[in-house]
Order: C-alpha cells, then structure tokens, then sequence
C-alpha cells in the first residue's frame, strides 16, 4: 500500500533533533541495587519490601542490563527509572496489605485470561472483551500505579485521576518522541494492559525481554517455576479489586503462554484463550518494533542479534505452551486461531464469553459492537515489515525451525517481505 509507514534506518538511525535531545538528556547511570531501592523508598517514604526473595532476582536483572554493553545512556537510564517504578509499586503494595489485611480475603471470580505471542492479537481481543460492563480490567494507568497515593484516592473522571494524568503524560511524550509509535503499540493510559506489569513488582517477568538483551535473566526466568510470581500477581489483582470493583475480571499477557500451569493454580476458576498466530509474522512485527524504540536506547542496532535473541525468545516460549497444553483443564481452554480472529471477531468474543458462562446482554453486545466500529486494525497507519532485508532471516530456514508449532495448530502461514513464493 502507497500509505504503509516505512522506516528505512532501523539498522543505521537518522536520529530527529528531539530524538536526538532526548537521548543526550541521560546521565551515565550505575546499575546497583542500593540505587534502585534507594530512590524507591525516597520516593514512596516507606521501607518495608516485604519477603526478601526478590533481591536475588533483583541482582540478576541488574547484572543481566549492565552485561547488555549495546544500551546507551538513555537506555540504561530507563531501565533503571522502570526498575525504581517496580521497587515503589512494592513498597506501597506492602504498606497496604500491612494496613489493610482484609485485601487478601477479596475473591476473584472467574476470570478471563488471554495467552497469545506477542503481536498476536491479544491486545485488541483483551479491549474488545474489557467492553464487557461486567467485567474488570487494568487500564494502564492502574497497572503503572495500582495503590493510590493516600491523598489520591480520586476515582473521578479519568481527566481528573492523577494516576491517569502521569500517565497520559508520558504517553504524549512517546508520541512526540517516536512519531509511528502509536501505529506499533496503544500505549494510551486508558488502553487494558499486561498483568505481568504485576509480576515485575516481584522481580519475575519477562518484561525485562522488551528492555534490552538479556540472556542470563531469560535462562534464570526458564529455570525457575514461575508460580509464586503469578500468586503475587494475583496479591495485586486483589488489592486493585478492593478499591473498585468488579471481582470478575479479563486479563492478557503474553508469557501466560509458556506458564499456563501457573496461571491456573493463581486463578484455578479461570477460563483460558490463547491466541496463536504464524511466529514468523510474529517476529517481524515484534523486532522492528523493538528495533524502533532501539534508536533511542542502544549504540549499535545490531539487527541481526535482535532478531536471533528474538527468534530464540518464541522458540523457548511455543514449546513451554506445548508441553503445559495437555497439563492444564481442557474444558477452560479454547485455542483462538489469528486469522479466524481477524475474518470473525465479534463471533470469536462470543465464544470465548460463552466458554466463560459469560452472558452478553443488549448492553454489553451494543458495547463490545462500538468497540470494534470505533477501533479499526491499522487506524493509526500500517507499518511495512522486512524480516528478510533489515534483519538478515533466513525465512525458509525459520519456517523449518517453527515446523513443530504448525504441526500442533492450524495456524494461518503469511506471506512476510522477501519470503520466496
């Protein structure tokens, strides 16, 4: 298409003068875990972390950044500014559990949960079905902050939320830095997010994939059962439930995928969709735009490296999915398929509500419906791929590498830029 985005400079950026303001506003930063929780309990007052486990997985994460020497600066600089965020989120999780213990007695009911690769539509479907007035969800600005500060406890208009504000703050700054970001990612503070925002606050998740490269966290998180992980996360939910409810909520996150035993001993009532989509179109659209926010944060591209750290990424995750399928309910499962997603989603909501017991009156129908009128896919521009051309992929050699994961589900095969035909 003549109006596809194009972004020619991924392995060589042409950086615009705010870019480039932008990056030169990071100081050289050390990456110690005294900094982290230093500025942690500066910021919140408080000091109790509660259990002491996560200092281990703390260390790792900051050994694990520091060994990435391709970040710069800026890169390094907020990794650390993410990673103080995680810390104070703690602090404060801590401090009202300890004030209010009844938070814990807070019921869950019957969840439901999307698992799906990233770039697998799972964001779209996880919105589509948050339209569900009877259900709950985590909006960005809630997953950033989920405890108030005490003196904002405001649960006004979203305008009027401060939590909302900060975050709608940095989401004009991303947009007025990074000007296709939005055609990539929703980052809008009223857009549902990922639970496993949650999990960092315990120091597991993989969101630390998406800050740089970091092998040793990736083996440290595939060789550690992530259960507990999920019952912190779980902690959360709880407390986000007694503030507001509803007790019924839809979540999404894509490493539900590869701890599919975890997710159900947190929430063992859930009902589980996991999204799949070809990997391949999957990857091209994950690492370009991993590589669009590397413009900013890294002092070499290496766009083949970030393909391969990538490609073993899903590799690792499809086959964990695989392994756990058998292990988990089946009768709480149902497998969503992308491109039958894409050709029916309206029909494949009402599947996934009525796996649920998830009744979907006039209200809710006429909901979810405008949802989808109003949230069109490539509304905000289509980003034009080249797996082949800008990160050096063998296609046929990656399709073969996937094979194991096309003779598991139907998933539809695409045609990526500079596949043979």
């Amino acid at each position: 298409m003549s109006d596809d985005i194009r972004i020619d400079d991924l392995a060589a950026p042409v950086l615009s003068e705010i870019e480039r303001a932008t990056v030169a506003s990071a100081p050289p930063m050390d990456l110690t875990p005294d900094l982290v929780l230093g500025a942690a309990m500066a910021e919140t007052g408080l000091s109790n972390f509660g259990a002491d486990d996560f200092r281990e997985r703390l260390g790792v994460w900051l050994q694990a950044l520091d060994e990435d020497r391709g970040q710069n600066d800026f890169g390094r600089a907020s990794s650390v500014q993410s990673l103080i965020r995680f810390a104070a989120n703690r602090l404060k999780i801590e401090d009202v559990l300890a004030r209010e213990p009844q938070i814990l007695d807070t019921p869950i009911d019957r969840p439901i949960i999307i698992a799906g690769l990233p770039r697998s539509g799972t964001t779209h479907l996880v919105n589509t079905i948050a339209r569900h007035p009877g259900l709950r969800s985590m909006e960005l600005w809630e997953t950033n902050e989920p405890v108030p500060r005490d003196d904002e406890r405001n649960w006004a208009s979203d305008d009027s939320n401060p939590r909302f504000v900060r975050s709608n703050d940095v989401w004009h700054v991303m947009n007025n830095v990074l000007q296709h970001w939005s055609a990539m990612h929703e980052w809008a503070p009223g857009h549902v997010h990922e639970e496993c925002e949650l999990q960092s606050f315990d120091f597991s998740s993989y969101m630390l994939d998406w800050f740089a490269r970091v092998p040793r966290w990736q083996q440290y998180y595939c060789d550690h059962d992530q259960t507990p992980h999920y019952l912190y996360a779980r902690k959360v939910v709880q407390i986000m439930t007694w503030y507001k409810g509803p007790n019924r909520w839809v979540m999404k996150s894509p490493p539900n995928m590869e701890n599919l035993p975890a997710v159900f001993a947190a929430y063992p009532d859930a009902t589980v969709a996991i999204t799949h989509r070809d990997p391949v179109a999957v990857l091209q659209s994950a690492i370009t735009m991993m590589a669009y926010l590397d413009r900013l944060r890294r002092k070499d591209a290496d766009l083949p490296g970030l393909a391969q750290y990538w490609i073993n990424r899903i590799e690792r995750l499809l086959r964990k999915c695989i392994a756990d399928r058998a292990r988990i309910p089946q009768d709480k499962v149902i497998d969503v398929m992308f491109h039958e997603f894409l050709a029916d989603q309206r029909g494949t909501v009402d599947a996934i509500c009525a796996r649920a017991d998830l009744p979907v009156d006039a209200a809710a129908s006429a909901a979810i419906g405008g949802f989808l009128d109003d949230n069109r896919r490539h509304r905000h521009g289509r980003v034009a791929y080249d797996l082949a051309g800008q990160f050096g992929v063998d296609i046929a050699a990656l399709r073969r590498r996937f094979q194991f994961y096309y003779d598991r589900f139907p998933v539809q095969q695409e045609r990526v830029s500079g596949e043979a035909a």
